[in-house]
């Protein structure tokens, strides 16, 4: 039998979101500077990349933008895109799903190598069910599923195109 895939959000739907969310970023970061928006690689990348495009509409902030690459299956494997020291820096970790938490969770451990300012934790879609103590601050869409659904986002090139619930 084929999975039914439910669209979550349309394009329209995912602009008003990341523009919401990324006025709740400078709303939260207005007494900062300079930030540091690091997405993971993939989708969240995508989802971080646009926050910023947004940001930099809306906001005076500086902001600094890193790719962290997650092995998901191993998640000790990671990759930091940065060369920078990110000590005292005000730092938002953006993913495009926070699931089970695991990714997340295994992304600001790597994160805490440093003595960072802050950290806030941003994402599209949040789900309930996690297997990890991880909250997101920052949530564009909040959806109940059951363990065995899966969201999907699509994207295509810089843009987030649909989120779909399987």
């Amino acid at each position: 039998m084929k999975e039914k895939r439910i669209l979550l959000l349309d394009k329209q739907r995912i602009a008003f979101k990341l523009r919401r969310m990324a006025f709740e970023i400078w709303e939260r970061n207005c007494d900062e500077k300079e930030i540091v928006v690091i997405g993971i690689n993939g989708s969240g990348k995508v989802v971080a990349d646009n926050l910023v495009e947004i940001l930099h509409e809306i906001s005076p902030l500086k902001i600094r933008t890193i790719t962290l690459t997650i092995n998901k299956k191993s998640p000790l494997d990671f990759a930091y895109e940065g060369t920078e020291n990110l000590t005292g820096k005000t730092v938002v970790l953006v993913d495009d799903v926070a699931n089970s938490g695991k990714t997340l969770m295994y992304s600001l451990n790597c994160l805490l190598a440093y003595n960072l300012k802050k950290v806030m934790v941003a994402v599209l879609v949040d789900r309930n069910h996690k297997s990890f103590p991880i909250a997101a601050d920052i949530v564009g869409h909040t959806v109940a599923t059951t363990i065995q659904d899966h969201i999907d986002v699509e994207t295509s090139g810089k843009k987030v195109k649909a989120v779909y619930l399987e």
